[in-house]
């Protein structure tokens, strides 16, 4: 499972929704790959009521606006701006030669914290936890 595939899986893990994986050779993309996601042609999908939804980010919305329990974004709208911000800000920021930069900005974020909340995970947390699976390479490859 390629990092950016993990994070609908935490959140439904989360959630403790029971869901059916199919993993996907990216090299070798599947009809239905294409089918439920023509335009990015890309994982992840979720497929909920026969419907497809794609983008991590936009899956993440879905299941914790759909499933209420546990939830990953915070109620007050500033600091679901906030998620949002750091999400996409991650998102959008996965150039190598940005990556520490952004890490860094990441790191002044948390000042200590275990979460970008404090003492719950939420969708900015997720949104960087495909990190965990990369961070020796990371060290290896940056010495950060």
């Amino acid at each position: 499972m390629v990092p950016f595939g993990l994070m609908p899986i935490w959140v439904l893990k989360l959630k403790c929704i029971q869901y059916e994986l199919i993993d996907e050779d990216l090299s070798n993309k599947s009809a239905l790959l294409l089918q439920l996601n023509p335009i990015y042609k890309k994982i992840p999908v979720l497929v909920h009521n026969g419907k497809p939804i794609s983008e991590s980010l936009v899956i993440l919305e879905y299941l914790d606006q759909t499933w209420t329990q546990n939830p990953i974004m915070p109620q007050h709208p500033l600091e679901k701006a906030r998620q949002r911000f750091w999400a996409k800000f991650n998102d959008e920021k996965k150039a190598m030669e940005e990556l520490v930069e952004n890490l860094k900005l990441a790191e002044e974020e948390l000042q200590g914290k275990r979460f970008f909340k404090g003492d719950k995970i939420r969708v900015a947390d997720l949104a960087f936890g495909w990190l965990a699976n990369l961070m020796s390479v990371f060290e290896q490859v940056t010495g950060f």
